[in-house]
């Protein structure tokens, strides 16, 4: 009988063991939900600085869907944002003056390549632009032939 009391505290101490693991497992599922929850939307940002006459980055990738680019004019004249996207250009954009900074939204849900310039006077001729690449860069270019509108939103 000496024996049987002995293992049943010991019994008992494993009992209690497996309920703090399962404590733990469930602390650890907690701690992964979040993770879950914090993936990418499916809204890309990207930062663009406009300079006197560049864009950098020139020629962004992006993952399709909406595209927030965030723009700041470090020049010392007007500058813009326009984005030829797969529903066309977007929405006519605000002029930003030297300093300023503002936000177009686009909708750039095809893959392909896509054209983005600064539309104020002649700046696009003077090297002002790039070509955006979403996704695989597959599907079709851009054109200007395109007269749809609603890519997307102004500053």
């Amino acid at each position: 009988m000496r024996k049987l009391g002995l293992a049943t505290p010991a019994l008992v101490a494993l009992a209690v063991a497996g309920c703090g693991s399962d404590n733990n497992d469930n602390s650890s599922s907690k701690s992964s939900t979040p993770a879950a929850s914090s993936k990418p939307a499916a809204t890309n940002k990207v930062a663009v600085k406009e300079t006197d006459f560049a864009l950098s980055p020139a020629s962004p990738k992006v993952k399709k869907g909406t595209v927030t680019f965030n723009v700041t004019n470090s020049a010392k004249v007007p500058h813009s944002l326009q984005v030829e996207g797969p529903s066309g250009e977007s929405k006519p954009p605000k002029v930003l003056q030297p300093g300023q900074s503002g936000t177009v939204k686009v909708n750039l849900s095809k893959d392909g390549k896509y054209e983005w310039y600064c539309p104020v006077d002649n700046h696009k001729q003077m090297g002002m632009k790039g070509e955006i690449t979403v996704g695989s860069g597959g599907g079709g270019k851009s054109s200007k032939d395109d007269s749809s509108s609603g890519g997307g939103s102004g500053y």
